[in-house]
């Protein structure tokens, strides 16, 4: 399985298939839950079906269609009056996530290693020294995109879809938090093991794979749950 560090990765899904099988909806489906999940809608922020159309430049049906489907995942909520936002999560709902995030990534980490060519971990290597840069530079966008490909990518070689579909969804919820939290912190003060999963991918051992994995989630999740406990609260700022 050769990996394309070049697309931009909506979806766990395969970026090959995805580029060719898609219909105009889903391109709009996609655009709209990229715009959830690297953090351009920000939780609790409220917006129009008319703002969404505008934004994309899209028809308003692909747009309400959007919308019921990431409704229905949970990614967005109805406010009324045609509004909708990104849900504010509770603490309860964090450690909710934190637990299902353990549970399904370790398992699929676990499993990468089996299916990861020497080609694969080059890819992800590109896509790791790209993620760095994002790091250095301090470009909280390009860090949430390099990061949900790297593990993407890394979850697609467990050739295991309903566990990879499972965890994009706790991914899409996560996400808009996630990029408050950068931009309070900034991208140097977060968790990186990836130099870690790299490495054990090039030795062939599946558990220090999965390890790696979740020290990394880890650390992510409780430095997510710290800064957005209200007790902690900070002005947000996320214009980075």
């Amino acid at each position: 399985m050769q990996i394309d560090t070049n697309i931009p990765f909506l979806s766990f899904e395969d970026p090959q298939d995805a580029a060719t099988t898609r219909t105009a909806h889903e391109r709009t489906y996609y655009a709209v839950r990229d715009m959830v999940l690297f953090g351009d809608l920000a939780p609790g922020q409220p917006v129009t079906i008319q703002g969404l159309t505008a934004a994309l430049n899209s028809g308003v049906t692909p747009i309400r269609e959007a919308i019921r489907r990431l409704t229905a995942e949970g990614a967005l909520v109805f406010q009324g009056n045609r509004r909708v936002s990104v849900p504010v999560l509770t603490q309860d709902d964090l450690k909710d996530l934190h637990f299902l995030r353990k549970t399904t990534e370790y398992e699929l980490s676990l499993r990468s290693c089996h299916g990861a060519t020497s080609a694969c971990i080059d890819d992800l290597e590109r896509i790791d020294l790209a993620l760095d840069a994002a790091i250095a530079s301090g470009d909280v966008r390009a860090y949430l995109r390099g990061n949900y490909a790297f593990h993407a990518q890394l979850f697609r070689l467990a050739g295991s879809p309903v566990l990879t579909e499972v965890t994009d969804q706790i991914w899409l919820r996560l996400s808009p938090s996630m990029r408050v939290v950068c931009g309070r912190l900034g991208t140097q003060n977060l968790p990186d093991w990836h130099k870690e999963i790299l490495e054990a991918l090039r030795a062939r051992d599946a558990v220090a794979v999965a390890e790696a994995t979740l020290r990394d989630l880890d650390q992510g999740m409780s430095q997510l749950i710290e800064a957005l406990d209200p007790n902690n609260r900070r002005p947000d700022s996320i214009d980075t």
